[in-house]
């Protein structure tokens, strides 16, 4: 139960009569995790992308999410490219040295789609833009979601950041939320995945917790590939769901205030 609305099971709750369904919109994400598990809870969720959905649902919209902001919704959940926005590949931020590196200008091969230099210094400046713009539209609930990077320096610092293992999903990734008019998420402990316990570094003596997607050494056990940044996008389903849950609750809740 949450805000005294009784929304665990996603077929118990679908919309009370009178109250109209709150849009929200789910933005820059293709896999429709939230999408699904907030129009099972009642919700009109849309979900916009310049790709198209894996799930081939017709509340997919491809295209472009800023031509999609004044659509009069009640709320929305970001998800921006965090290529630019991390702190990896630090390196690549720098401009060529071809006397240090001849021929290559960096300590390793750069492959020919990775921007370098001023073109990733630029595209750093649009992507931290862009996700301003998204803090800053007329929709009066938005989240952005993004892992840990500059945004916490260039912006400012996440107001949560959450974990899957928090709401009962193997793995490990550390994600930052940025909220304005959402609730901060609220994690059950009763749903906490307990991870193995691993000595790290071997023979320290220290007993460390390491989770399914995790190495004993704290690694990704994701193989590099083309579509690794794909796969490791995906929203975690307990995530998902928790984002559904206590959301609906707090729009439907609203809605029902509203019309008493």
């Amino acid at each position: 139960m949450i805000g005294g609305l009784h929304l665990s099971n996603p077929n118990s709750f679908k919309g009370p009569k009178g109250y109209g369904m709150p849009r929200v919109l789910i933005g820059m994400e293709f896999s429709g995790a939230i999408r699904r598990e907030m129009r099972a809870r009642g919700v009109d969720c849309w979900s916009v992308c310049d790709m198209p959905s894996t799930d081939n649902s017709p509340f997919h919209i491809i295209g472009d999410v800023f031509d999609h902001l004044d659509d009069e919704w009640d709320g929305a959940i970001f998800h921006p490219t965090c290529t630019y926005n991390t702190i990896a590949a630090e390196w690549a931020y720098n401009d060529p040295d071809y006397v240090r590196y001849p021929g290559i200008g960096y300590h390793q091969n750069v492959k020919p789609s990775t921007l370098t230099g001023f073109a990733r210094r630029g595209a750093r400046e649009a992507s931290i833009t862009s996700v301003k713009r998204l803090l800053d539209c007329n929709i009066p609930r938005v989240t952005i979601e993004n892992p840990r990077g500059i945004l916490s320096t260039r912006i400012r610092k996440p107001d949560q950041t959450i974990q899957p293992w928090q709401f009962g999903d193997d793995a490990s990734k550390a994600t930052c939320l940025w909220v304005r008019g959402w609730p901060l998420l609220v994690a059950d402990p009763a749903k906490r995945c307990h991870g193995r316990k691993v000595e790290w570094p071997r023979g320290s003596g220290k007993i460390v917790e390491r989770w399914a997607n995790q190495t004993d050494s704290n690694q990704n056990r994701e193989s590099p590939s083309d579509d690794r940044w794909a796969k490791r996008s995906i929203t975690y389903p307990g995530i998902a769901a928790a984002f559904a849950e206590q959301y609906a609750a707090v729009l439907f809740g609203e809605a029902r205030m509203a019309a008493e």
